[in-house]
């Protein structure tokens, strides 16, 4: 019987094909045996590719001098928060992928996305391989949306929604979601890494062929990734996640990848009867705003190129264990140890026959080492039993050996500390000169963790 040349066997985890068969993919190191897959015979001679090439005119390298930028200036989408997350507005060909847990508002966000598109006159195809037109419509309805130029297409074939695509000449394209489609040419079910893969890639060398922005749907799997090979991620240009509880009714949109603007940035919506309703000051979202009590700290993180304000709460309980919980929600659990090690160094801390409950309020993540002061903070003030001086906002980072060290953009922080009414900042301004701090906010500067922490327990 002669061997088939077209078979590979391919990675269900980060997608890597390989000739023969070798158990485990060696290249991430899955658990997950290889799976066999039958690939399309004009994909060895690339023909399908060079079709695709063609269409974009990339028949001749073209000179940096010749390439004219201002011909695709950003497309403002008119809701705020996501134009601020996409670094102004999308850009013309590209490909933003939007991932999520379900019921975090993706399909929402991007139908919410496609009638404001569509109300500047521009036809914009709206493609779900998961509702029917008339789920669409009244799902539209009930969000209060009347878009005259939106054009609904429920369809699962890729070649068809291209030629759907083609033929409406649309000014956006939304497909939800990736996983639900895929190529009759290609072996595999919906979903599969290789339909995947082959999806996102024919939509993402159709933005770039036409021009025409693109934004996609992805699953997420049981871990919280997104789910389908890893490459699917370094195709696009926009990687998005919607972060936060679905029990709160705030969601987080993240910029978890940007080739045209700032990653890391942050937008915050409010989920409503109307939809996601963009939050136009976030940092009261995530403030208690009572009054304060003993094991709780205010810091200033920077999202991306946005100063938010978080309140992290700690709670001490006598453990009975031979080795106490570390327990941190929202906060890295590797850096809450070494901070806590820190505090013992110092012997301000007494916390070795206790456990430590770490949360931040709202939902929000903090990853920045400018929380670091904060949270010591919170500890001290939780293990006195006084709380932290009102309109009190920590900023620094600490170090292995209880320095406080200074974090950048401070004044942006202070900033954004003083308009929300904090009138004392315990920061260390390093070589920054006093023009860049508010006049209306008391500096505490603060070298060594000891000089930090006595602000704690102060009227």
């Amino acid at each position: 019987m002669p061997k088939r040349s077209n078979v590979r066997f391919v990675c269900v985890e980060c997608g890597q094909d390989y000739s023969r068969w070798m158990g485990y993919c060696p290249s991430c190191s899955s658990q997950t045996p290889l799976v066999e897959r039958e690939m399309p015979p004009e994909d060895a001679a690339g023909g399908r590719w060079r079709g695709f090439a063609g269409a974009a005119g990339a028949g001749a390298p073209v000179s940096w001098n010749e390439v004219d930028t201002r011909t695709a200036p950003r497309r403002p989408l008119g809701i705020a928060e996501l134009d601020r997350v996409l670094g102004g507005g999308v850009v013309p060909g590209s490909a933003v992928l939007v991932a999520g847990e379900p019921g975090a508002g993706k399909s929402t966000l991007l139908l919410q996305l496609a009638a404001a598109a569509a109300a500047s006159g521009a036809p914009v195809l709206y493609v779900s391989g998961e509702e029917s037109e008339h789920q669409l419509k009244l799902r539209g309805e009930r969000l209060g949306l009347e878009p005259d130029s939106l054009l609904l297409f429920a369809e699962t074939s890729m070649p068809r929604i291209l030629d759907a695509a083609q033929s409406a000449e649309p000014g956006l394209l939304v497909l939800d979601s990736v996983q639900c489609v895929h190529s009759p040419e290609i072996s595999g079910a919906p979903g599969t890494v290789t339909q995947v893969r082959e999806s996102a890639a024919s939509l993402v060398l159709f933005a770039k062929s036409t021009r025409v922005p693109v934004f996609i749907i992805g699953h997420v799997n049981k871990d919280g990734a997104i789910a389908g090979p890893r490459t699917l991620e370094h195709m696009v240009d926009t990687v998005l996640h919607f972060e936060g509880d679905r029990r709160q009714s705030h969601r987080l949109l993240r910029a978890v990848k940007n080739r045209f603007g700032a990653a890391g940035e942050l937008g915050v919506f409010d989920m409503t009867g109307q939809g996601l309703v963009p939050v136009r000051n976030p940092s009261e979202l995530f403030l208690t705003g009572g009054p304060p009590q003993p094991g709780a700290a205010v810091v200033c993180t920077l999202e991306g190129t946005r100063p938010l304000l978080a309140e992290i709460q700690v709670l001490l309980a006598e453990s009975p264990l031979a080795y106490p919980r570390r327990v941190p929600v929202g906060f890295d659990s590797g850096r809450l140890a070494v901070l806590l090690a820190v505090l013992e160094t110092g012997g301000g801390g007494g916390l070795l026959r206790s456990d430590v409950y770490v949360s931040v309020t709202g939902g929000l993540t903090v990853n920045e080492p400018a929380a670091d002061l904060g949270l010591l903070a919170a500890v001290v003030s939780r293990r006195r039993g006084v709380p932290v001086p009102p309109g009190t906002v920590f900023i620094g980072e600490v170090g292995l050996s209880g320095e406080v060290r200074p974090v950048h953009q401070a004044g942006v922080r202070l900033r954004e500390a003083a308009r929300l009414g904090y009138r004392r900042a315990v920061v260390n301004p390093g070589k920054a000169g006093a023009a860049d701090w508010p006049a209306d906010i008391d500096l505490v500067a603060a070298e060594s963790l000891d000089q930090a922490l006595a602000v704690v327990g102060q009227a």
